[in-house]
């Protein structure tokens, strides 16, 4: 069944944002202080509403500070090569995101979510890429309509 914008229409205006802590802290196993700042960050960057949904991945090793740091959101935990990936990669391709967000936020720089990213934006849904500086990848960003560098100065309005 193919999801029309008439159909779409029917929830609220809202954003999914799927966050690779891992790769958004820089380290595999980020402290629950790194986490934290990094939420302060996101939040400042890219803002957060009410009817927004936050879906988190780490591993094993890295979930507790994820969840202690990085409070309210929905955890997907996966060890192993590219664990944290391939769960958020799952939300994105099984969980009928196109019909039910306006606008998805990938917070990762991995060249693993452009095909997800390309396929959002080609069903109408505003998709933005959170990364940090030198660490996006040329094809995700490429796929993403914005993209947010959380590591960058941010400038003062004059």
């Amino acid at each position: 069944m193919q999801t029309t914008t008439k159909t779409r229409r029917r929830f609220p205006a809202r954003a999914l944002h799927v966050v690779d802590i891992e790769n958004l802290a820089g380290t595999a196993i980020p402290s629950q202080l790194q986490v934290s700042a990094l939420q302060r960050r996101y939040v400042a960057r890219l803002g957060l509403r009410p009817d927004d949904q936050v879906v988190m991945a780490a591993s094993h090793l890295g979930l507790l500070n994820a969840a202690l740091g990085w409070p309210h959101a929905r955890y997907r935990v996966r060890s192993g090569p590219h664990g944290a990936d391939l769960e958020l990669l799952d939300v994105l391709q099984n969980e009928d995101v196109a019909a039910r967000f306006t606008h998805v936020v990938i917070g990762s720089g991995d060249g693993v979510f452009r095909q997800a990213a390309a396929q959002l934006a080609g069903r109408g849904v505003w998709v933005t890429v959170a990364s940090r500086w030198g660490s996006l990848s040329p094809s995700l960003a490429r796929a993403a309509l914005d993209v947010v560098y959380l590591d960058a100065p941010q400038i003062a309005a004059a």
